[in-house]
This record gives C-alpha cells, structure tokens and sequence, in this order.
C-alpha cells in the first residue's frame, strides 16, 4: 500500500473499532445528547487519531 492509503486505512480502522465500543457501551439513558452526536463525535476523532498516528509514527 501506498503511504496515504496506508494512513486512510487505518483511520477507518480506527473508527470502525471506536464506533463498535461506543454503540455498545453507550447507553440510551438521559444524557444531554443525543446518541447520533455522540456517535458522529466519535467517529471525526476517531479517524483523526488514527490517520494521524499513523501519519507522524514513521
């Protein structure tokens, strides 16, 4: 793989695995939020976290 599908790839990854534990964990109580936020919240820094890891670890 070239370097940035390297970084893409584990930016998915990253929020695929971050997505799974938070909808499992994350439950429908009386938050101030609302699921989908916190879902999408998530998600951005999820994908950030790994794309960029991946990206400075070299």
């Amino acid at each position: 793989m070239s370097g940035l599908t390297t970084h893409v790839a584990n930016g998915v990854i990253s929020v695929v695995i971050s997505l799974v534990v938070t909808a499992v964990f994350s439950d429908t109580g009386r938050d101030a939020w609302d699921r989908s936020e916190l879902l999408a919240a998530v998600g951005i820094t999820a994908f950030l976290s790994g794309f960029f890891t991946s990206y400075y670890a070299k």
